[in-house]
Formats: C-alpha cells, structure tokens, sequence
C-alpha cells in the first residue's frame, strides 16, 4: 500500500503552483507582483514540507531538493526573464519522484504512487493558482479573462486523470465495496465521490461566470475557485489518506 507523506504532499503541492506560474508568466502579461506573491507562497510551502519531515521521516535527496526548489524561487524574485520560472518546479519535481519512490512498496506500487503524486502535484497546483489569479484581478484589472479562464480550463481537463489515479489498484473502488477499510462504513468513499463531483461542477460554473461583462464576475469566479481548492483537496488527499 500507499503511505500519505506530509512531506511529499507539501512538496508536490509547490511544484504544482510553481509550475503552473511559469505557464501563465510565459503566455501572458502578468505584473511582476504576481510572480513574487507564488514564489514566496510556494517557497513557503516547500519549506513546510521539510518542517514536516524533519517531524516524522527524513528522505535527504527529497529534503535537499524542497530547500534548492525554495532558494531558486526566492532567487529569482526580482528576475525579469519569466522563463526562469521553470528552474524551480523542475528541481522540485525530483524530490518529489524521489518521495513518491520512497513511499512505495514494490513495483507496482511505485506506478501507482508516481503517476498520483505527479498528476496530483498538476491538479492541486492549477486550481491553487486559478484562485491566486482571480484575486490578482483587483491589483491588475485590465487582465483579459482568457488567462484565468485557461487555469480554470487546465482544473477541468486534469480532473478526470486524478479521478482515474486515484481509481487505479488498490483504489477507491476498494474503498466503496468495503475492501479497504476506511473506518467509516465506505463513508469516505462517497465522499471522495462528491469532492471530485463537486469540483468538477465548480470548474464547468466558474466558465460560466467568467462569460458575464460585469467585473463582479471575475471576483464570483475567485470564490467558486475558493470551493473549488477545498474539494480538489478532498478529491486528492482523502483517497491518499484512506489508502496510506
């Protein structure tokens, strides 16, 4: 089975949001104040991670990679070459293969683990930003809506491969027939089902908004991107969790 890693979690988390920066950074004008906003954000949460490893489990290659992806964010704060934005959440990223290696037992786990820390990390990290975004909207209104819209976009066609990773053996479906024990009866299960449901739901109303003229759109869509995080999270750390 699977173990759910504080550390991992953190990390991939960061690697996520950071990446999805530079996808938004290299296609479209953003201040530069939104940049130093993620990177510190996610240079922090980076740390977090390795806060949390020293707590419970130490991996010294994923640690060192957390700390090298938290001083190259900080780094380049101030660099006007948004490309660079790439440095970070490809060192991040393997520390987090690295986690999700150690956090397998045996081959087949190790796909399994791979592929959810991965998609994971690309879930988590596009619906973070795309709320990180929309508030950015009331320092920097004159962005066109097509940059949020795209965040939002990448939630809703990420969705269904976080639903599948998290399906694959042993997955959720053990959870509803009662296979795995959740604790709850299959409780979990069902609402692992209503996260990914919901998040889904709030993904295709949040286009909708985006479609309305008036500003107070965009600020209806940052909330809905607030719900959003929450069942994302749901979606992907319950069934993590329930099948550590």
């Amino acid at each position: 089975m699977i173990r759910l890693d504080a550390a991992t979690v953190l990390l991939q988390w960061a690697v996520g949001g950071s990446f999805f920066l530079w996808f938004t950074t290299s296609r479209h004008h953003v201040s530069a104040g939104y940049g130093w906003l993620l990177r510190i954000t996610y240079a922090v949460i980076a740390l977090g991670g390795v806060a949390a490893a020293f707590a419970t489990e130490v991996i010294a290659a994923r640690e060192g990679c957390a700390i090298v992806f938290a001083a190259i964010s900080l780094v380049t704060l101030r660099r006007k070459n948004v490309n660079l934005d790439i440095v970070a959440p490809v060192v991040g990223a393997v520390g987090m293969v690295i986690g999700a290696v150690a956090a397998a037992d045996g081959a087949g786990d190790t796909v399994v683990s791979l592929l959810r820390v991965v998609v994971g990390a690309a879930f988590l990290g596009a619906v973070s930003d795309a709320m990180l975004l929309g508030h950015w909207y009331l320092v920097q209104p004159g962005m066109p809506r097509k940059t949020l819209n795209e965040l939002v976009t990448v939630v809703i066609w990420l969705l269904p491969f976080e639903v599948i990773a998290m399906l694959l053996p042993t997955g959720m479906f053990s959870v509803i027939t009662g296979t795995v024990d959740d604790g709850w009866d299959g409780t979990l299960g069902w609402f692992w089902i209503a996260c990914a449901i919901t998040t889904c739901a709030l993904g295709f109303v949040t286009r909708a908004a985006l479609k309305e003229k008036s500003y107070s759109a965009v600020m209806a869509a940052t909330g809905l991107m607030y719900l959003a995080i929450l069942t994302a999270f749901g979606t992907d750390l319950v069934a993590r969790a329930v099948l550590a």
